[in-house]
C-alpha cells in the first residue's frame, strides 16, 4: 500500500516516512501545502497524512481541493491543535480522521490500518469485495455468487485500482502510472482494451458491479 505524508516538520515527516516503510508502506513525502495537493490530485494513494498548518497551502486547504476532486482516498489530519472545534472542522472539510501531536506510534499505524480497510472492503490481505463481487489474489481472478473467472495480471490490476476506490474516478494518467510506471509510453487505448476485457468477464459471473466511463477523464466502479 501507498501512502503520502504532507507535514513541513522535515524531522517528523522522515520519522514517519522511516515507521511506514518498516510495516511495509510505500510513501512518498511532501514538505509543503502546495506540493502535497499537486502529489494527492495526480498520485495513487491508499491514505494521505495531512497536517494542518503547512507552508504554501495550510492543510484545510488542501484537502478542500482534494474532496473537491472526488478523490475519496482517506485522510488523517495530523495536528498540534486539540480543540473540539478545529476537529470538528477537520472532520466536516472531509478528513477520515484526527491525530493530536504528539501520538503514540503504535496509535497511528493502527489508525492507518482501519482508514485502508475502509477503501474496498478488504476481507483478507488476499481478497477484496466490492458489492458481492470478490477480488482474489492468490489465484488471480474475480468471482460472484459462485462463478469465477480468471484475470491477467494487467486486469488484475486493474480491477484492484478501481475495487480500492470505489466511486472515485480514475484518470487515464494514474492507471498508466500505477500500472505500467510513470516513464511508460502506454497509449490510452490500451487501457480501454483491459476495461473491455473486465467488463465482459464481470458480465459473465452475473455480478452486479459496473466499470463506467467518465468521458475524456477515465473510469470509476459501481
Amino acid at each position: 500500500m501507498k501512502i503520502l505524508v504532507i507535514e513541513d516538520e522535515i524531522q517528523l515527516a522522515d520519522a514517519l516516512c522511516e515507521l511506514l516503510k518498516r510495516n511495509m508502506y510505500s510513501v512518498d513525502v511532501c514538505y509543503n501545502g502546495i506540493d502535497g495537493l499537486d502529489n494527492a490530485l495526480t498520485g495513487v494513494y491508499d491514505c494521505i497524512l495531512l497536517d494542518i498548518m503547512l507552508p504554501g497551502m495550510n492543510g484545510i486547504d488542501v484537502l478542500r481541493n482534494i474532496r473537491s476532486e472526488k478523490i475519496s482516498t482517506p485522510v488523517l489530519l495530523l495536528t498540534a491543535r486539540s480543540e473540539i472545534s478545529d476537529k470538528i472542522n477537520g472532520l466536516d472539510c472531509g478528513a477520515d480522521d484526527y491525530l493530536t501531536k504528539p501520538f503514540v506510534t503504535g496509535e497511528l499505524l493502527a489508525r492507518v490500518r482501519a482508514l485502508t480497510r475502509r477503501k474496498g472492503e478488504i476481507l483478507d490481505e488476499n481478497r477484496l469485495e466490492f458489492h458481492g463481487l470478490f477480488l482474489h489474489k492468490n489465484t488471480c481472478s474475480i468471482s460472484c455468487n459462485g462463478n469465477d473467472v480468471k484475470l491477467s495480471l494487467k486486469e488484475y490490476n486493474v480491477m484492484e485500482m478501481l475495487i480500492a476506490n470505489p466511486g472515485q474516478i480514475l484518470p487515464k494518467e494514474r492507471i498508466i502510472e500505477k500500472i505500467w510506471g510513470s516513464e511508460s509510453d502506454v497509449e490510452y487505448n490500451n487501457i480501454e482494451v483491459y476495461i473491455s476485457f473486465l467488463r465482459k468477464k464481470i458480465a459473465s459471473i452475473s455480478a452486479d458491479v459496473q466499470i463506467k466511463t467518465a468521458r475524456g477523464i477515465g473510469y470509476f466502479i459501481e
